[in-house]
């Protein structure tokens, strides 16, 4: 006769969870090792009984964490799971209702960017003996609608624990989502507040440990030998190195192709890290954001190899990247979906340091041109100048965000990580940044999320410090995005998680402010500034009297304040170095002024212009899109 265990439908769950472990070749660690919470009516009795139970019984089998919102729990796993390389992550267990629809943002982002998350949203009562229930949405057309439906466009995984017994199925292919490198993403498990209380008798099978071992598919003999035939006869080959790259480990195996080869490299915003920024064979990042290097290499390329990336339209700058007439492209790619976007013919479906590894013995002997080798150096050098003279201070009052960027790297270690997500940041950092290691660079461009950046961070800290590494975490941040979700900063002071957060604050959207002078709308909208009832609008000049370093100081952080001074450069990185002899918190605030930009990489972003307008700045940019368009492809996949 089978062993049982009478549990409650959630004490099954959670003791089920503390019991699965991902296997990696020789790695080994557990795939859900912790789970946020914030309770209400809907999961206090249910999730949070069971976790309380195994804590008393266990503890650490489980470890509960709080978070401030339920958005920034699910935005704390991602960045956990991005440290891991996919090979763990960490649950979220809501209430009913908005609790739970507060998860959307981040399933979403989760799902965009390919990491997976756990999602456990409360939901009504499924007897519906109580009906309808505190925060139930009631649709007359379709009453056994939940708002944990909404969640079904943006979960790889869904479904619904309507009775007890159903629980074994739908955690089994839960997990299955979860640890498969093609379909990972976010996984939501709604789970009716009744049920989560209700008993059955639990097989012990159930509860044993269990492993599930990453699929690393090997590439399929024909279309490696295609491959490999159309890089040898390329004259300007180029490597796009997408997210793929790192979440395989295959960074080492990359660098061994390119060594041997002399095939130069570009990176996505996911891919940061892929190739590190000195190497002579790094061009920097690709695309609408991208450098000078990689943007003119990539125009003229006659063979595009992506490995492990999705092809979004930054990195493709709208289609419009890749001008030689003849150029193909080779997609290496763990998901066919992304193998063969863009028409391309010559996919690749494998995993990226399998398929690396393969590719490396089938291109034995071959190497770039002479000519091609001296124009990459050429390339790469002036970029690496147009960087350094971006660096360099002016000794304005209120520094531009290049020297910002500038003086927080000249103050890290070349093992810290910098995060961010969203506004002018992400682009100027894929432009400036130098990475110096394969995991030192976090933007979430995917889904490139507002308010993302400190849960975020705080999740990649906990990542990090779960793996014994001690290295510091540095989030980069607009006063936009940190109005968002700042309110995580005291899940750092709680639990004393050592993050460095350099607020920017430039009183406005400089980024949106930016993309709104192009396209002729002046930058409408854009600033933070007081309601003007004369005008209508907030385009005066009187700033709000919003003290930002004081907010960050009520949360319990160390705060310190750059005065905008002709040395707030040099006063900032004195600041780094404070913060990161600290073993607290620490929030650097200093203003900037969003008028001076990166250098222009010669990327472009396809933001649809007003087709007729009475402003004559909107005709301008009109006629202007007009042209760039021109030099957009409807299909980048090429010849076979």
């Amino acid at each position: 006769m089978t062993s049982t265990t009478r549990l409650t439908a959630a004490q099954a769950l959670v003791e089920f969870l503390a019991n699965q472990w991902t296997v990696d070749g020789d790695i080994r660690e557990r795939t859900i090792p912790g789970m946020f919470g914030i309770f209400g009516h809907g999961n206090v009795a249910g999730l949070g009984q069971a976790l309380a139970q195994l804590h008393a019984e266990s503890p650490g089998r489980m470890p509960y964490f709080q978070a401030r919102n339920e958005q920034a729990m699910v935005h704390q796993s991602v960045g956990f799971a991005r440290m891991h390389r996919r090979r763990a992550t960490l649950a979220s267990a809501s209430s009913v209702g908005p609790g739970a629809t507060n998860m959307l943002t981040g399933a979403a982002l989760a799902t965009t960017n390919r990491l997976p998350v756990l999602l456990l949203p409360s939901d009504t009562f499924s007897s519906r003996v109580a009906d309808p229930v505190l925060q139930q949405l009631e649709q007359p057309h379709d009453t056994g609608l939940t708002v944990n439906d909404a969640f079904r466009p943006v979960s790889r995984f869904f479904d619904r624990v309507q009775r007890p017994e159903q629980l074994y199925s739908i955690a089994l292919a839960a997990m299955r989502v979860l640890t498969d490198p093609v379909e990972t993403g976010a996984v939501t498990i709604a789970l009716p507040e009744d049920v989560q209380a209700e008993a059955l008798d639990v097989p012990q099978e159930f509860l044993r440990p269990r492993e599930w071992r990453i699929r690393r598919p090997l590439p399929e003999r024909q279309p490696l030998l295609h491959a490999a035939t159309k890089i040898r006869s390329a004259r300007r080959p180029l490597i796009v190195a997408g997210g793929g790259v790192l979440y395989s480990g295959a960074e080492d195996s990359l660098r061994e192709l390119v060594e041997a080869t002399g095939i130069p490299v570009t990176t996505t915003q996911a891919g940061g890290g892929a190739m590190l920024w000195d190497h002579p064979r790094y061009v920097g990042g690709m695309g609408a954001t991208g450098s000078t290097a990689a943007n003119r290499l990539a125009a003229e390329a006659d063979l595009v190899i992506g490995i492990g990336t999705r092809y979004s339209d930054f990195t493709t700058a709208s289609r419009t990247a890749f001008q030689d007439a003849q150029v193909s492209f080779v997609n290496i790619n763990v998901a066919a979906f992304d193998g063969y976007k863009h028409g391309v013919q010559l996919p690749v479906i494998a995993d990226a340091r399998e398929a690396l590894v393969a590719l490396l013995a089938e291109l034995d002997g071959f190497e770039v041109s002479r000519e091609y080798s001296e124009r990459i150096v050429r390339e790469k050098t002036e970029w690496d100048a147009a960087v350094d003279a971006a660096f360099a201070p002016s000794g304005r009052i209120r520094p531009g965000q290049p020297e910002i960027i500038g003086a927080v790297q000249s103050a890290t270690d070349p093992e810290d990580v910098v995060v961010q997500a969203a506004g002018s940041l992400p682009g100027d950092l894929q432009k400036l940044w130098r990475v110096r290691d394969a995991l030192g660079y976090h933007v979430e461009y995917a889904f490139s999320t507002m308010g993302y950046e400190i849960p975020g961070a705080i999740g990649v800290k906990r990542g990090l410090e779960a793996l014994g590494d001690r290295r510091d975490v540095v989030v980069l941040v607009g006063d936009g995005s940190y109005l968002m979700l700042s309110s995580e900063l005291v899940t750092a002071v709680a639990e004393g998680i050592k993050i460095i957060v350099v607020l920017v604050q430039n009183h406005g959207y400089a980024s949106i402010g930016h993309l709104s002078e192009t396209i002729g709308s002046e930058r409408f909208g854009t600033r933070y500034r007081a309601w003007d009832p004369a005008a209508w609008d907030f385009e005066g000049d009187q700033l709000l009297p919003v003290d930002l370093a004081m907010n960050a100081r009520s949360y319990g952080l160390d705060v310190i304040e750059i005065a905008s001074t002709p040395s707030a450069v040099r006063d900032l990185t004195a600041a780094m170095a404070a913060a990161k002899a600290s073993e607290r918190s620490t929030v650097i605030h200093i203003e900037s002024d969003p008028l001076v930009y990166a250098p222009g990489g010669e990327g472009w972003w396809d933001v649809p212009v007003a087709e007729v307008a009475t402003l004559d700045s909107t005709r301008r940019a009109r006629a202007d899109y007009e042209s760039r368009r021109t030099a957009q492809r409807p299909l980048l996949g090429g010849a076979s």
